[in-house]
């Protein structure tokens, strides 16, 4: 498990907190959460970072050590394998992202407010968080069979969240789609897809794309009107 089976101390800090803290604090806080000490959280931290700029297998663990300021040997008190820091990152990653979706969506409100919120705050989340969100995307395939399905199994636990969501808009009367399924696939799209384009300094702000998307998240489900 990602938190090496203790549980978060910590709640969900929400878009706000992550604007006021920048992306190096963001990431050190969502690692931290999951009780892994300074070694492991700094190797973490700066894996994610080689990852994200040179992929997994043009990395060493040789530059993993030197961007965390530790000895190459240094990583193996902590874990065995680069592949195993790549699986920790995914999945630490993927478990917040599980409970800031089905916080968003579980909240009190209709369909339509709840699908706002959620398409907001992920996009945020993606944004500030761009590097790692970018590694989860597109380093996974690296992984061995079994890591790559706890991978999955995450990502559809988030699909499935959204998929729910969708549908509960549609026995409302909220939304107006022929396939729930195919439309959160959509909407979580918006979210996700921002981990590939944006970087700090982009003419809109990550609280502005997050109200952007969140829009156009609606329009896609076919609401009526914003909350």
């Amino acid at each position: 498990m990602a938190n090496n089976g203790a549980p978060p101390t910590e709640t969900v800090s929400g878009p706000d907190t992550w604007a006021a803290d920048g992306t190096t604090a963001a990431l050190a806080r969502l690692f931290g959460r999951y009780q892994f000490p300074a070694g492991p959280r700094r190797i973490l931290l700066a894996a994610a970072t080689e990852f994200a700029e040179r992929g997994f297998h043009a990395t060493t663990t040789r530059d993993i050590a030197a961007a965390a300021g530790l000895s190459p040997a240094a990583m193996y008190v902590y874990f065995r394998s680069k592949e195993e820091v790549l699986h920790q990152i995914a999945a630490s990653t993927l478990d917040f992202t599980i409970e800031v979706a089905a916080t968003e969506a579980g909240r009190p409100g209709s369909p339509v407010a709840r699908l706002q919120a959620l398409v907001r705050v992920l996009t945020i989340w993606n944004t500030y968080n761009s590097q790692v969100a970018h590694v989860v995307l597109y380093q996974t395939g690296a992984l061995s069979p079994d890591r790559l399905a706890d991978i999955a199994a995450k990502q559809h636990e988030i699909g499935r969240i959204v998929r729910q969501l969708v549908a509960d808009g549609v026995d409302a009367g909220e939304f107006d789609v022929t396939d729930p399924g195919a439309t959160a696939t959509a909407v979580l799209s918006l979210c996700l897809d921002v981990a590939r384009w944006y970087r700090p300094g982009y003419r809109r702000t990550p609280q502005q794309i997050g109200d952007f998307n969140a829009a156009a998240a609606l329009r896609i489900a076919g609401a009526g009107r914003p909350a």
